[in-house]
């Protein structure tokens, strides 16, 4: 049961084949046995995962089933979920158990999915390996004895799903933090467009690009999940009126039978160092579409090697606003200090790590008004143009294609400076700035047996082509990325 997709599971429990409750006790005893490991799940929730599945098969048996009913999930624990644990992978929220649901977590919950419980993080989804949580770095399954990166910040769900300790579930992707991590563990991640999926309850990072997506193991599953978590939000003021993602069954393709498709490359991603083996899978996944059907257009986004710059000044700054309301005094750590000031500053000192502080630190600088024009202003300028960008590459083509990362999974222990980690987002932050659908898709594997992900790009609510087009790139990739491929049984 662990190898079923989300498609064929919910097959199979339509026709009573399985119940909920044998496929949520099988993936609760590979939490047991591969949990500890891999460190993917900060808090696990079995009494509340035999409840959901119990639930689950009462309305089957009633012929009432919903459109996830009995799908044992992850969720990333920056959801707000009532009465369970969430930290955001932070001491500063070690401990803090909401009284709400998050719009996201309570749709999952309509929809009959079964909370296997709260996956691991970057802490507050900053970073790039899920390195900075407070509760340790998740593993990646995939040669796991090697200790690899699953990615951040969603690393703790690509852990999970990869390894089968979920069948598919949440993400939250600002600069790339579902795309890479998916990328480097076989999986399809989709960072929806801004808007389409809610944020409300969900603990924030940076605003204007925090965009939750789900992640999964084909692109048929990636839209199940995404057709529950879109739609409009009354409570979030971002959540676009009338944003809707339909869908059912399987994704159509979008290449074949005279189908005409154009597929932009973008020009200036040409001369970006990427590995040998990223290189070759991505030329054979080109020459792929172009045998299917597709034309190949070369198109320019001229400004998307400043997007690295520009994202680093916009997100910290949001960053520094954000996370200013931990201070002790109504929720989460508090650290007693000799007057308020003194309370505030022990508090925050102890409650955040490195680079949290470093990202609010840098944030506050930007912000400050000796810095606010130079820095943060130019940077939301050159946003703009990146966006225009992107709708000027699309009068010329339907779908854009370049890689999701510069090659496999490091190592855990890799020594990279704060810059080099932030320099693995290069392929993936211009699309945050943008608000446009992104979608990386496991297209082959490396030499040394690693995945590799090429990410496809759309236009704003687009989102459906985009991942008709990821269906295809995993298609031809033809990676086995079921879990007992990647671990054993």
């Amino acid at each position: 049961m662990i190898d079923l997709t989300i498609a064929e599971a919910l097959e199979k429990l339509k026709n009573k084949e399985i119940s909920a409750t044998e496929l949520t006790r099988a993936h609760l005893d590979r939490i047991e046995k591969y949990g500890a490991d891999l460190n993917c799940y900060i808090t696990i929730t079995p009494e509340r995962a035999m409840a959901d599945a119990a639930a689950a098969d009462a309305r089957i048996a009633a012929g009432q089933m919903r459109i996830l009913d009995g799908i044992p999930i992850e969720m990333k624990d920056l959801f707000a979920t009532r009465g369970i644990r969430t930290t955001a992978a932070s001491r500063m929220l070690e401990n803090f158990v909401p009284e709400y649901e998050s719009t996201i977590s309570q749709k999952f919950i309509d929809s009959g999915s079964v909370l296997l419980g709260k996956s691991n993080l970057d802490e507050f989804a900053m970073g790039t390996f899920s390195k900075t949580s407070f509760f340790g770095a998740p593993v990646n399954p995939w040669q796991m004895e090697k200790r690899l990166t699953a990615g951040g910040s969603s690393g703790g769900a690509t852990s999970a799903i990869a390894s089968g300790l979920a069948m598919g579930g949440t993400g939250t992707d600002t600069g790339g933090s579902i795309r890479f991590p998916s990328a480097i563990t076989g999986l399809v991640g989709m960072k929806p467009t801004y808007g389409l999926c809610s944020r409300w309850g969900c603990v924030a990072f940076a605003s204007s690009l925090d965009t939750p997506g789900p992640i999964a193991r084909t692109a048929d599953d990636a839209a199940i999940l995404l057709s529950v978590m879109a739609g409009h939000d009354p409570k979030d003021s971002t959540s676009t009126p009338n944003a809707t993602f339909n869908f059912s069954g399987k994704l159509e393709p979008v290449l074949g039978n005279g189908k005409k498709l154009r597929v932009g490359v973008i020009k200036e991603f040409a001369d970006v160092e990427i590995s040998a083996d990223m290189k070759r899978i991505f030329d054979k996944r080109i020459a792929d579409l172009e045998s299917a059907g597709a034309e190949i257009v070369q198109v320019s986004i001229p400004n998307i090697l400043d997007a690295l710059a520009a994202y680093y000044i916009i997100a910290p700054a949001e960053a520094s606003s954000n996370l200013a309301r931990y201070d002790g005094m109504r929720y989460g750590l508090r650290v007693e200090g000799s007057d308020l000031l003194d309370t505030y500053k022990k508090t925050r000192a102890a409650g955040f790590g490195t680079e949290v502080q470093r990202r609010m630190i840098v944030g506050t600088a930007v912000l400050s008004s000796e810095s606010y024009e130079v820095y943060f202003m130019q940077a939301a300028r050159v946003r703009r143009m990146i966006a225009d960008s992107f709708d000027a590459a699309f009068k010329q083509c339907d779908l854009i294609v370049c890689p999701s990362g510069a090659g496999t999974a490091l190592p855990l222990d890799s020594d990279l400076t704060p810059l080099e980690y932030y320099a693995l987002d290069l392929f993936t932050v211009a699309m945050n700035l943008a608000g446009v659908p992104a979608c990386s898709a496991p297209a082959g594997l490396a030499d040394n047996g690693l995945p590799l992900g090429i990410q496809i790009v759309g236009r704003r609510f687009d989102d459906m082509r985009v991942l008709q087009l990821a269906k295809h790139i995993q298609e031809f990739g033809g990676v086995d990325n079921r879990p007992t491929k990647i671990m054993g049984k």
